[in-house]
């Protein structure tokens, strides 16, 4: 009888290793593959640890493939302003949490020795975006831009650093981008800019659960993102973490819901009906 020892052992070790389940937590992409692992991972893997909840990051090679996935609710959980847009209400994605820190900017920012001095002297001109669903990044750049009654070419640079890199290579003379984002970017990259047009603030992007994930389950995620800058050792990842992108205290998440983003959402369907999507 001996050798059916090891058998139901492996079997047994099989059955749990089934009902630990793991649920993606898609990140827009922001930055590169890389920075966006090396900044996220650790703290996916302390909130998992913290809340018993298995997570494994998700996310796409640019922010428009990101964005469509996260429209058909591949993602368990999300940290994304997509899910504010207009053919995203079906995926019914829940505000749980969002980053701890003051709100952030759309802008429309140049190299600092361009000679552009205003938005009236973009008219005509090719300017940058991430992508057409970036929220600070086009739609709300672009509601300013149409107000005033100023056309431009786009140009997509898939996402925020992606533009960026192409206004520092010179390839574009102006983009529009996400305040702390650039911020980041230039201070990692010894890049001067200086910013044409400033947004109104807007709360950072969300972090929300799919309707599918268990409530007791997006609970505990959320309980032990929002505690994370309270424990010794969830604060030392999050300086880790933050280290890696250039990313200024306070670090760590804070609550948030639905009702506190109805300002985006409205942007989002205005731009909707503009471009007839």
């Amino acid at each position: 009888m001996k050798p059916a020892l090891p058998l139901i052992a492996g079997l047994l070790l099989g059955l749990a290793a089934q009902a630990v389940q793991a649920y993606t937590f898609g990140i827009l992409p922001q930055r590169s593959a890389v920075l966006t692992a090396q900044y996220w991972n650790p703290i996916l893997d302390y909130a998992g640890k913290k809340s018993g909840v298995m997570l494994e990051l998700g996310t796409r090679k640019s922010a428009l493939e990101y964005s469509g996935a996260e429209a058909r609710g591949d993602f368990d959980f999300v940290y994304s302003n997509h899910i504010l847009a207009p053919n995203h209400a079906a995926a019914g994605y829940r505000v749980i949490a969002r980053p701890a820190g003051k709100p952030i900017h759309g802008q429309i920012v140049t190299p600092e020795d361009s000679p552009l001095r205003s938005l009236r002297e973009l008219a005509g001109r090719e300017v940058g975006f991430p992508n057409k669903n970036a929220f600070v990044g086009y739609m709300a750049p672009m509601t300013a831009l149409i107000l005033t009654g100023i056309t431009v070419k786009p140009a997509f640079g898939g996402n925020q650093e992606g533009i960026m890199a192409q206004m520092r290579a010179g390839q574009i003379q102006a983009a529009s981008v996400n305040s702390r984002v650039m911020q980041e970017y230039a201070a990692r990259e010894g890049f001067k800019y200086r910013a044409l047009w400033t947004s109104e603030p807007y709360l950072n992007l969300p972090i929300a659960a799919h309707p599918r994930v268990p409530a007791a389950a997006a609970q505990a995620v959320r309980d032990a993102l929002i505690g994370m800058a309270q424990d010794p050792e969830g604060l030392k990842i999050l300086k880790a973490s933050a280290a890696v992108i250039k990313q200024k205290p306070p670090y760590g998440f804070v609550p948030a819901q639905d009702a506190e983003y109805r300002n985006q959402r409205e942007v989002y369907r205005l731009i909707w009906k503009q471009e007839g999507r």
